[in-house]
């Protein structure tokens, strides 16, 4: 019993890892997408800066952080 409980705690605590670690969503990348030339610069959870989020988004990156 108690093996299957820290089993059952290592599947959860795996399967959230592997959610948080999904930065680029493959199907999001539309490199045709129109974004304004504005110069208001993210870091994408991908470690690249891009121009602005609309750029960040048209590559697919799911999470990004305004830099100052």
């Amino acid at each position: 019993m108690k093996q299957s409980i820290l089993i059952f705690l290592l599947f959860i605590i795996s399967c959230e890892d592997a959610k948080e670690e999904i930065c680029i969503d493959e199907s999001k990348i539309n490199p045709d997408a129109a974004c304004p030339e504005i110069f208001d610069p993210v870091l994408g959870c991908d470690e690249q800066i891009y121009s602005n989020s609309c750029e960040a988004e048209k590559n697919g990156v799911r999470f990004w952080t305004d830099i100052e």
